[in-house]
């Protein structure tokens, strides 16, 4: 029982951190402008972040846990850690595209449909393209495939990180 509330504050704790985290690299690039621009850096930083702070929460676990550590532990922390901080970003991303900057939307997808004229699409293929991305675009399909998504990075590194830092009892025999 005791490991539970250990891997149940390790998983609120290091997830709302990596949540914190998440929101401070989207508001800097927002802040500076090239939130559009460097999207593909804010994701790169934030899944480095993602694998530091779910191998430090493994590790931490690990250590509460004198020093063993099993794989489905490891994967419970790692997965935990990644959906907590997943539903923590989900609730930013509302608050910010329906209070801080509601355009936002409009103002990706704009820079959407030029990429897509300078590919060659016709006004028709565009549309089609646009009318596709409203309906996959809202809150009921990006929430659940957000935590999805987060969580299955998380699985990944968690099992990666289980298997290297895995002590049990039975390896000391």
């Amino acid at each position: 029982m005791e490991n539970q509330a250990n891997s149940k504050n390790i998983i609120l704790n290091y997830g709302l951190y990596l949540g914190l985290i998440g929101i401070f690299i989207h508001l800097v690039f927002y802040a500076t402008g090239n939130l559009i621009s460097l999207g593909w850096l804010t994701g790169i930083l934030g899944f480095v972040a993602m694998i530091t702070l779910i191998v430090l929460g493994i590790k931490k676990f690990k250590t509460d846990n004198g020093g063993f550590l099993s794989f489905g532990q490891a994967l419970k922390v790692g997965v935990g850690i990644a959906a907590f901080s997943a539903v923590i970003s989900v609730v930013y991303t509302l608050i910010f595209t329906n209070f801080i900057e509601p355009g936002f939307q409009d103002q990706v997808m704009e820079i959407q449909k030029q990429a897509w004229m300078d590919a060659g699409m016709n006004d028709e293929q565009i549309e089609a393209s646009e009318e596709m991305a409203k309906k996959f675009g809202g809150p009921a399909i990006t929430i659940p495939i957000t935590i999805v998504m987060s969580a299955f990075f998380g699985f990944i590194i968690s099992a990666i990180g289980g298997a290297i830092m895995k002590k049990t009892e039975e390896d000391q025999y």
